[in-house]
């Protein structure tokens, strides 16, 4: 209840906006808003330059 309350995070408008500029899609940024902070992690651990 308390998150209807607030409103969407910010991880899942973050997800949102990476899926989207990535693959153009408003269904990918739907699935990926839902995972929010899980996929921007995984989106930079896949696109990020090495850190090693």
């Amino acid at each position: 209840m308390s998150f209807v309350q607030r409103g969407i995070g910010f991880g899942t408008c973050l997800a949102m906006v990476i899926s989207y500029t990535a693959y153009q899609s408003i269904g990918w940024a739907i699935i990926h808003g839902c995972l929010g902070w899980l996929y921007v992690i995984y989106y930079y651990l896949v696109h990020a330059p090495s850190l090693f």
